[in-house]
Parts: C-alpha cells; sequence; structure tokens
C-alpha cells in the first residue's frame, strides 16, 4: 500500500485540499441542481447545470496537476470530505437557501484557491498557478451569476 500523505510539501497539501474542496462544490452543485423546487424552477436548474457542469469538466485537469507535483490525488469520499474546505449540505434548503449557499461557496472558493495560487507562484509553479488563476476567475463568475440571481 502506497501512503499518500506522508513527506508531502507545503503545496502538495493545500491543492489536496483546494481539489478536495472544489469536489465537494461540484457534488453540492449538482445536488441543488437535482432537488431545486418552485416558481423559477427552471432558471436555477439551468443556472445550477451550467455550474457544476463547468466544475466538473477541470476536476480532471486538476487531479492532473496535481500529480504533476508528484502526490497522489485524493479520490475517497471519506478523505475528500476529511480536506475539504466546503461544508456538506445533507438538506434540500429553500431555492434562495441554495443560491446563498453556494455563492457563499464561490467565494470561499476563490479564498482557498488563492492561498494555493499564492504558493504555487512562489514555488515557481507558473503551469499550475495559471490554472489555478482561471479557477478563481470561473468562480468568481458563478458568484456574480448567483449574487444576480438573489437580487
Amino acid at each position: 500500500m502506497i501512503s499518500q500523505d506522508t513527506n508531502m510539501t507545503p503545496l502538495q497539501k493545500a491543492a489536496k485540499i483546494a481539489f478536495a474542496s472544489q469536489y465537494a462544490f461540484f457534488v453540492k452543485s449538482q445536488f441543488f441542481h437535482w432537488n431545486v423546487t418552485g416558481i423559477h424552477f427552471q432558471e436555477l436548474h439551468a443556472l445550477f447545470d451550467v455550474i457544476y457542469t463547468e466544475v466538473y469538466n477541470s476536476i480532471d485537469e486538476f487531479a492532473e496537476k496535481i500529480r504533476s507535483l508528484d502526490a497522489y490525488t485524493p479520490a475517497s469520499f471519506s478523505r475528500l470530505s476529511m480536506l475539504s474546505e466546503i461544508a456538506d449540505e445533507t438538506q434540500v434548503l429553500p431555492p434562495e437557501g441554495m443560491i446563498a449557499e453556494l455563492l457563499a461557496d464561490c467565494e470561499n472558493m476563490c479564498v482557498v484557491l488563492k492561498k494555493v495560487y499564492d504558493m504555487a507562484e512562489a514555488e515557481g509553479e507558473h503551469g499550475f498557478s495559471n490554472f489555478l488563476a482561471e479557477r478563481i476567475d470561473r468562480f468568481k463568475k458563478h458568484a456574480w451569476m448567483l449574487r444576480s440571481s438573489l437580487r
């Protein structure tokens, strides 16, 4: 058995936390997509679809970036849950609650990703930091769309 967490650099650890957080965000946004109800169902169902699809489409590249740092990518639900900075949601919230929670999570993702970005830049991992900069931009766009939906 290969130990996944021994002798990791701070960047590798932070990258795993960011990856797990993004994965948790993906799961939550898909959960909200599946379970949203109400008068704005169609709009929110579509918005959540756009968000979770975009996030999902970056997961494989994120995992490969971690592997390029010579670290293993977490993949079990228990490990992802342990590492994530995004809280799990088990309740079906009202639509406004779903939007507000995803908005807060987008803002949290920007903070988490920025920490890893700064570390990657400091270590000269510019390919990884470029990827992270794009992820931050995408989460800022998701936040803007969600914020606009609350108004």
